[in-house]
């Protein structure tokens, strides 16, 4: 089988871990090969997430790199168990670009989510005329197949708060997110209740920091923070107009966990949050 030429990011999550245990071992790709019948050309498309690695070359390579986490070991051999077309995401491959697919994907196999959202709802907390509205104003214009498909996918990403253990989502919000009306009234009304009923969930906790908090805090960019089965696959995705990247550098991750400390010191309690959100829906 080729080389994948688009790995998700979770392919590459798993190549990359591998890499990683490899370069603590003070092994070389060449004796990684030589261990697995391979030549030095395959682990470095495995390491890259080009080609899959069976869950039995995980295990053998983890102990010739001598690791003995155990937890970490059997989340690697999670994600080299799951295979393409078994999620739904997997129907808009093709259809929408990548990074859609990635996100998807990543928040479904987080145990935790953080969220912080300078401008806008939280994807996953979006009704449909409010993520019609968002991708309606890209530019340039997309097709209507395309924008359509765009809004499905996001009304989708819900389902993560369908299962019977679903992740617990924190999520800071700045105020002025909650006051640019996208669409128009009734739209961000509507997309306000919509944050109220949210919140009642027991496993979503809504913070909102508002424009009078004295505690600033950077909220120029909107953060993702999905905590992995193991503290070694957590993630961090960072959200741009023009695309967003993911990080899990353990300097990145450390940052922006503190970032998140800050956004809840800067931020009112759930229960004012909620009063809070209530008030601009009245004067709408």
């Amino acid at each position: 089988m080729p080389p994948r030429d688009n790995p998700t990011a979770r392919q590459a999550r798993l190549g990359g871990e591998l890499r990683k245990l490899r370069d603590r071992a003070g092994k070389t790709a060449r004796e990684a090969a030589g261990l697995i019948s391979t030549d030095q050309a395959k682990i470095s498309h495995m390491e890259a997430g080009r080609i899959g690695v069976s869950e039995e070359r995980i295990r053998k390579l983890a102990a010739f790199y001598a690791c003995d986490d155990a937890p970490l070991i059997e989340a690697l051999c999670g994600i080299a168990r799951e295979h393409r077309g078994q999620y739904w995401w997997d129907e808009y491959r093709g259809i929408l670009t990548p990074g859609f697919l990635d996100i998807a994907e990543l928040e479904h196999h987080a145990e935790h989510l953080a969220c912080l959202q300078p401008t806008t709802v939280p994807g996953v907390l979006q009704t449909e005329p409010y993520a019609r509205t968002l991708f309606a104003s890209v530019l340039p214009k997309l097709p209507e197949d395309e924008l359509q498909a765009r809004v499905e996918h996001r009304m989708r990403r819900q389902a993560i708060f369908d299962r019977d253990k679903p992740p617990t989502f924190e999520t800071f919000i700045h105020e002025a997110a909650l006051r640019i009306r996208v669409g128009g009234r009734a739209t961000t009304r509507e997309q306000l209740e919509r944050l109220l009923e949210a919140a009642e969930r027991p496993e979503v906790t809504l913070r909102v920091i508002p424009f009078t908090s004295e505690d600033f805090i950077e909220v120029s960019q909107t953060v993702l923070y999905a905590g992995g089965p193991v503290p070694q696959l957590d993630t961090v995705h960072i959200d741009a107009p023009f695309g967003g990247r993911f990080m899990d550098a353990a300097a990145d991750l450390n940052r922006y966990r503190m970032l998140l400390n800050s956004a809840e010191r800067a931020s009112l309690e759930p229960d004012e949050s909620r009063s809070f959100i209530h008030h601009i829906a009245r004067e709408l």
